[in-house]
């Protein structure tokens, strides 16, 4: 494998708030390493009789893991940045199974960075303060010292997302050393690959998040019902991404979920036909799959090796004004249409800000504006309009009316889709990440793990 696609593999998990609740579960869910150990069957009676008053469902938050200790502050520090990722809105119930989660986490974590340290990989103190930083600026736009205030004003720490980042560091590197040399992609497949693309021009592609729970017969109704919660909590706001950071247990949990663009066939025949249906920004689940459950949300949706109009980039002015306090509806919007009369005599953009001024109103120009990034109404009738021309105004009493003028249109060029080297990148990626969750599968089976 080249260096230069086997480098494309080590993909920084701190982007947007992701750095903050992508906990080290990230590479959970993906699926083989090696050749894994000879399965043998699990036989459970019907009659099952627990003996001893001990409930299997209450863990105290502490563990030691090969000897490392996890405390219950390290359990709480990480929980407090789930919980301000989703603003506190989260109820007891499903403050407790995050407790869990976070634990599990946090032991697959120890486990990741004993095993670097077993193979003499090293993580230096000064490339975790780097990556930090590098968290605060580019995420949050702070220097370290108000990030570091941050953290502690949410009930975390500093030190806990730095050992977070020293976790997804060594275990990079460990794959990276141990599983990436081995992982061989053919021109060929990549050529297959290609060729089917090709053929498949003009056809629906569907860009999807996914959160993937894994059950067995004995656990499927349990599973299923933590599923339902999931969905609950996504439709009351939740953080989609956050939430399959945390739950996921697919190789795509390190992204929050993001399946990337795909084509229905590239899916299971039940989630291919839910897929079908739905409309960007729809959520459903769960569905049953073999080995689990899934719940998916549709983030985009476009045609193969097709140009799509949502892409184009629009040179747009926004003129607005403000109400005063206290007006009424019939006020405003006498005001309102009075104000959209007098923009429309404007003479294209070259004349608008003239006539804004005239009237009092508020010019803003962006001419970097992609037709997908506005809202689904305004983005589909931005598209209709030629230079010069108007949305009709819109607004609110308490935010004033605004209106939209279109003062240029850059259409997009036909996609060629990936090219060969990005596909190849790509493949590779999903080699390592199915090969990833079974050497840290074999890691926990081998642990030596102690509950407090």
């Amino acid at each position: 494998m080249q260096a230069v696609n086997r480098s494309k593999f080590i993909k920084r998990a701190f982007h947007a708030f992701g750095a903050i609740v992508a906990l080290s579960g990230g590479v959970a869910g993906t699926a083989a390493y090696a050749q894994s150990a000879p399965q043998g069957a699990i036989v459970i009676p019907d009659d099952v009789k627990i003996f001893g008053n001990d409930n299997p469902n209450v863990r105290r938050a502490t563990a030691v893991v090969n000897g490392s200790v996890i405390t219950g502050t390290d359990v709480d520090q990480r929980l407090a940045l789930i919980l301000a990722a989703n603003q506190g809105q989260i109820s007891d119930e499903e403050r407790q199974r995050l407790r869990l989660q976070v634990l599990r986490n946090l032991i697959d974590e120890t486990l990741q960075i004993q095993e670097a340290k077993a193979s003499d990989i090293e993580v230096s103190q000064a490339e975790v303060e780097q990556s930090y930083a590098r968290v605060a600026a580019q995420n949050f736009n702070q220097n370290v010292g108000a990030m570091d205030a941050y953290l502690k004003r949410v009930g975390s720490s500093p030190e806990s997302l730095k050992q977070q980042i020293r976790g997804e560091l060594s275990w990079q590197r460990l794959l990276q050393r141990n599983v990436a040399p081995f992982i061989n992609i053919s021109d060929d497949e990549v050529n297959e690959v290609i060729a089917r693309l090709k053929a498949s021009k003009g056809t629906d592609e569907f860009r999807l998040g996914e959160i993937y729970l894994a059950a067995t017969p004995e656990t499927r109704d349990q599973v299923h019902n933590n599923a339902s919660q999931i969905v609950q909590q996504l439709r009351e706001g939740g953080s989609f991404a956050a939430y399959a950071r945390q739950y996921s247990q697919a190789s795509t949990a390190a992204v929050g979920g993001d399946l990337g663009w795909i084509r229905l066939a590239q899916l299971p025949g039940e989630l291919a036909t839910a897929a079908r249906e739905m409309q960007p920004g729809q959520l459903v689940g769960p569905i049953e799959v073999p080995g689990g459950f899934d719940i998916l949300y549709l983030i985009d949706k476009r045609q193969v090796l097709t140009a799509d109009p949502r892409d184009a980039l629009l040179a747009l002015k926004q003129i607005s004004i403000n109400f005063p306090k206290g007006i009424t509806e019939a006020q405003a919007s006498a005001r309102a249409e009075q104000f959209a009369k007098t923009i429309q005599t404007a003479k294209g953009c070259g004349d608008v800000d003239n006539v804004a001024a005239s009237i009092g109103a508020q010019v803003v120009a962006n001419d970097q504006v992609r037709a997908r990034d506005l809202p689904g109404p305004i983005q589909n009738a931005v598209l209709q309009l030629s230079p010069g021309e108007t949305l009709p105004p819109f607004g609110s009493v308490d935010e004033g009316v605004r209106v939209l003028m279109l003062c240029g249109r850059d259409d997009p060029q036909v996609d060629g889709g990936p090219s060969f080297d990005q596909l190849m990148a790509q493949m590779e990626d999903d080699r390592i990440n199915k090969r990833a969750q079974m050497y840290l599968r074999d890691l926990r089976r081998d642990a030596i793990i102690e509950y407090n």
